[in-house]
């Protein structure tokens, strides 16, 4: 079944040649493929029986072909999530973005990261190593983007993520990965039964479009305190602004930091019992429940509508580079970006 799947992704794009690499241990295959960096598939056996718990397609066609790019499993780049009005201004000079969204720029525009080829740099029988160099100017950022993104399946079940990149001019970068989760199995519809636990006292508040207004609220009292843990559908309902806002969760969270790498979230699927648990370098995580999912028929043929998916998506902020009080998502030239996260299934 494997190999039939990697058959369909075997395709050339220009003249880059396409292909979906797995990943494998004694409980887990994992499907990495190089158009968009992305995972395509998370494969956890689960008694004998494989449960796929990212959304997705089987064939490389049923990605390209999508009319609405919804990102799944992509690596995102050069700028994740949203920057208000397409613009910034770094050392003086104001950058013009591409615009994809209402007026904003939505992960870094129409060309990026997300449906490029990237080159196969190392292939090991448990990790991949892939890169990218995105040109002066594309998408409107400064500087020639060298960046590597690496995947390494471990004995622990963890998926690390390390990501790396340098620029020859001052810019702006803010990678993630969008795959999105449903731990009861990509066919098993609705993830609102998921538990899930968000290691933050803050979140940002969003105005209609979207981006942060620019401030840190505390979660106490409020639907986006998931430090205890709970269900999605307990506070997804509720009347207030920020829900409706986001259509459901679609914020940002200020992950409590006491070391380099930290606990961000955890997921538990409320009919498998799979749990997921994320560690970041990051200082924030996106948390999405798949407000815009509208259909796609995903690798069973199961329509993917609205909140059958979740991301958690570790980054820095959103609209960073015009918010000075939050972390900084400046890369000068000749310094080197890291970022590491890892996806911990057990």
């Amino acid at each position: 079944m494997l190999e039939n799947i990697q058959k369909a992704f075997q395709q050339s794009i220009g003249n880059k040649q396409v292909a979906l690499f797995w990943l494998k241990n004694e409980e887990i295959n994992v499907g990495i493929c190089n158009y968009g960096a992305r995972i395509t598939h998370f494969i956890v056996s689960k008694k004998n029986i494989p449960v796929d718990i990212t959304l997705g397609f089987n064939s490389l066609e049923e990605y390209i072909s999508k009319q609405n790019e919804l990102y799944y499993g992509v690596t995102v780049g050069r700028f994740a999530n949203r920057i208000e009005d397409a613009k910034f201004t770094l050392n003086g000079e104001r950058y013009q973005l591409d615009a994809n969204n209402g007026g904003n720029s939505l992960h870094s525009g129409n060309i990026a990261f997300h449906n490029k080829v990237w080159d196969v740099k190392e292939v090991k029988e448990n990790s991949i190593k892939l890169a990218i160099l995105s040109p002066d100017g594309e998408g409107g950022f400064p500087g020639d983007l060298t960046c590597e993104v690496s995947f390494t399946l471990t004995d622990d079940n963890e998926l690390i993520v390390n990501y790396s990149a340098k620029t020859d001019k001052d810019t702006v970068i803010n990678l993630t990965n969008h795959a999105y989760f449903n731990l009861n199995g990509e066919e098993s519809g609705s993830i609102l039964n998921h538990e899930i636990c968000i290691n933050a006292d803050e979140f940002l508040p969003i105005k209609e479009n979207c981006i942060p207004k620019g401030e840190f609220e505390d979660v106490a009292n409020t639907p986006f305190d998931f430090r205890e843990g709970k269900t999605i559908e307990q506070d997804i309902h509720l009347e207030n602004e920020q829900l409706k806002f986001g259509n459901g969760y679609d914020h940002s969270f200020a992950i409590n930091q006491t070391e380099i790498m930290n606990f961000a979230a955890s997921a538990k699927g409320d009919q498998t019992s799979l749990t997921l648990e994320i560690y970041t370098t990051e200082p924030g995580m996106q948390f999405y429940t798949g407000n815009y999912l509208a259909g796609d028929k995903g690798k069973r043929g199961t329509s993917y509508s609205e909140r059958t998916g979740f991301c958690f998506e570790t980054q820095h902020h959103p609209n960073s580079p015009n918010q000075q009080n939050f972390p900084s998502t400046v890369l000068k030239a000749g310094e080197e970006f890291k970022s590491i996260t890892v996806y911990k299934v057990s």
